[in-house]
């Protein structure tokens, strides 16, 4: 096991390994770390923790130094650039003509370069504007383009529920989703119910998928006929969180609604007989 420092850099949450020497560190504390893009401003996540060896990237790069009222000044500097040089960005994007959409840009920590990041719907050639934008920053000059999701996660938002997205909040990495995911969790399938501030699924649909997905294997299918305590009804309706459904029932000529647990029904499920004590038996003929 290694000890490390646990840091975020200002922009996203994910989280990166330094080694921290002999340095006294606290979290919420700024840092200045080694990065492969020079020095960089972070702030300290966990003081220390291990972490097995196979999980680090060797060398470990540092931390430099805690940061010092120097560092914070030289952090404010490069903040308060920022809406200026956007703004100059726009002005020779238009010139320019072309098709892109500028979201972002930041100074790196020393200052000796911009990176202006923007989204469009192909490549764009923007060799004239970087020349350009060189000519006038009189630093080096990176164009980043990246996709939509990314363009949430910069921006941020309100999302749906009422919470800062996640991908800007609370998620180091983008989650892979699907559209079986809504169908496990049976959530409508409407585009407007189930995509995010990016217009793309949201991401959160994988936070439960697993328990969804195991769940609905232990449950039968809406409109299957079942045997209750009560007698053999119709599903009508499902609870996976309660790992309850609900039974259309027909009695003396009447429809009656019941709700039960899983565990004390019986249906047949892939050709096999799930009884009430959640054993599969051999399929019961009886059972339709």
């Amino acid at each position: 096991m290694a000890k490390v420092v646990v840091v975020k850099f200002k922009k996203g949450c994910k989280t990166y390994y330094f080694s921290a020497g002999n340095l006294s560190l606290r979290k919420g504390q700024g840092v200045i770390v080694e990065t492969a893009r020079g020095l960089e401003y972070a702030l300290v996540v966990e003081p220390e923790r291990e972490v097995p060896e196979e999980q680090l990237v060797q060398p470990l790069k540092p931390v430099v130094r805690a940061a010092n009222e120097r560092d914070e000044a030289a952090l404010a500097a490069n903040e308060a650039r920022r809406a200026e040089a956007m703004r100059i960005c726009r002005e020779k994007i238009q010139k320019h003509g072309l098709e892109m959409k500028l979201i972002d840009c930041e100074f790196t920590f020393d200052g000796s370069k911009v990176v202006f990041t923007f989204t469009a719907d192909g490549r764009v050639d923007f060799r004239e504007l970087v020349r350009d934008l060189a000519s006038v920053f009189r630093i080096r000059i990176e164009l980043k383009q990246v996709g939509i999701r990314d363009e949430t996660r910069i921006l941020g938002g309100i999302a749906p529920c009422g919470r800062e997205v996640c991908c800007a909040g609370c998620m180091p990495d983008f989650k892979k989703v699907s559209i079986k995911m809504a169908k496990n969790q049976g959530l409508s399938l409407n585009p407007g119910k189930i995509s995010g501030l990016c217009g793309r699924l949201m991401c959160c649909l994988a936070y439960e998928n697993e328990y969804y997905a195991g769940a609905g294997k232990q449950m039968p299918k809406m409109g299957a006929t079942v045997s209750t305590p009560e007698g053999k009804g119709v599903v009508v309706s499902e609870n996976m969180l309660k790992m309850e459904v609900r039974v259309k029932i027909e009695k003396d000529g009447a429809l009656v609604y019941r709700d039960f647990p899983v565990s004390a029904l019986s249906f047949r499920r892939g050709g096999e007989q799930a009884g009430a004590d959640g054993e599969k038996n051999e399929e019961d003929p009886s059972v339709n």
